[in-house]
């Protein structure tokens, strides 16, 4: 049993994880990346197309390219990685991790942890669809690989179901690879991509986008041959007389990400409905030695965020190892219209940056923070789309002037 010692431990070489990586080790401690994969990158290696970076880097690179960018860095920065490595279980009482690798159990000390494991992709046995037990059903994310990494199609007809941006991504790479890609379907009356996704994968491509619409059924006899769609009402239920059927031989899920937080579930606390990781603006989770980035908290929508949100957590453990200092914290609440925000807790006296997810689309509204009547931020009128990220920064000492240190709330409000 080979046993390691770092200052801080980061868990996942994603987007994520490398950032905060890179800023923890900037900062003069030392560093320790575990990955499970054989590579640096998590899912960025697949995802070939263009349109990562613009934020971050000010320049737009492919997924490979802006992962190599951030791995460039990280070997400036001295900072040690074990590839092939998976995670067991944690010791709290110890801050040990304890991993499976082809040279056996590997324990790992540090004086705090960064979990940064990204998502994973809702697999169709979660959807509940009836039907014959057939192949020629993935999810986005695998047809990617296959097409991407392993030079394999998943099929020469296909239909998608859910609007999500990597499925809206592998209608456009299908087709160009020669699939036929019937259609885009997605239960919600709006996209769930991004507008410039919408554009440039399907309306260019003459791919057609059947809004309130899902599968209700799949039928084959050991390869799919047929699925059958129907159209929902504006309570999702299936509208009768609407049943359309497809002939493919391939169906492709793009029905949503789930934080992957299954292997330390047990650790920290964890969102029951969203399944992410529970922090605050400072990346901590409940223990005040581990923090939490990236898709393993919420879902973002570009990467360059998911490098920021990584870049804070870095600075977070680097400023728990050097100070050890436990700051009081009061709750953030989502008040009207939000759906989903990136942490649930402010930390006093400090700057505040929030990632937010409106429930609904908005065509006129306003984002508003308060504490209690007293308005802290209020943002310009806009429209509003679930697909679409509003990052929100606010400075410490706008909040602390009007805080009633009790809680934030966060709210679109109509206009």
């Amino acid at each position: 049993m080979n046993r390691l010692e770092t200052d801080i431990l980061v868990i996942g070489a994603g987007a994520a994880g490398m950032g905060a990586a890179i800023c923890a080790a900037n900062s003069g401690v030392s560093v320790i990346v575990v990955e499970r994969n054989p590579d640096a990158g998590g899912i960025l290696n697949q995802c070939i197309h263009n349109g990562f970076g613009l934020h971050y880097f000010k320049k737009e690179f492919t997924g490979p390219e802006f992962a190599y960018q951030l791995y460039s860095k990280t070997k400036e920065s001295g900072i040690q990685f074990l590839f092939n490595h998976f995670l067991l279980q944690l010791d709290l009482k110890n801050k040990t991790a304890i991993f499976a690798s082809e040279e056996g159990i590997k324990l790992i000390a540090c004086k705090a942890l960064i979990y940064t494991a990204g998502a994973r992709e809702r697999p169709f046995g979660s959807l509940l669809i009836p039907g014959d037990r057939v192949s020629g059903i993935f999810t986005a994310g695998v047809a990617q690989r296959l097409t991407n990494i392993e030079n394999r199609l998943p099929g020469t007809k296909a239909l998608i179901l859910g609007s999500g941006d990597i499925g809206l991504i592998m209608a456009r790479r299908l087709t160009l690879e020669g699939v036929e890609v019937v259609a885009v379907c997605e239960r919600m009356p709006y996209p769930g991509g991004l507008a410039r996704n919408i554009d440039q994968c399907l309306k260019d491509f003459g791919i057609p986008l059947l809004l309130s619409t899902t599968v209700t059924e799949v039928r084959g006899d050991g390869r799919l041959r047929e699925v059958i769609t129907s159209s929902l009402d504006e309570n999702y239920n299936i509208i009768e007389g609407t049943q359309r059927s497809w002939s493919v031989d391939t169906l492709v899920l793009s029905v949503g990400l789930v934080p992957s937080t299954t292997p330390i579930m047990d650790y920290f606390s964890i969102d029951g409905k969203s399944r992410g990781v529970i922090v605050d603006n400072c990346m901590r989770t409940d223990k005040d030695w581990i923090f939490s980035a990236g898709n393993c908290v919420i879902i973002y929508d570009l990467v360059d965020y998911v490098t920021y949100q990584g870049e804070m957590a870095g600075r977070s453990a680097v400023n728990y190892i050097k100070n050890g200092n436990n700051p009081a914290r009061y709750p953030i609440k989502k008040g009207n219209g939000v759906g989903v925000i990136n942490c649930s807790y402010y930390v006093e006296n400090s700057d505040l940056e929030l990632y937010i997810r409106v429930n609904k689309p908005k065509e006129k509204a306003k984002l508003v923070v308060r504490s209690d009547n007293t308005i802290i931020y209020e943002g310009k009128p806009s429209a509003f789309i679930p697909s679409e990220m509003v990052r929100v920064k606010i400075k410490a000492e706008k909040i602390d002037d009007s805080f009633k240190k009790s809680s934030l709330v966060t709210e679109i409000i109509d206009l």
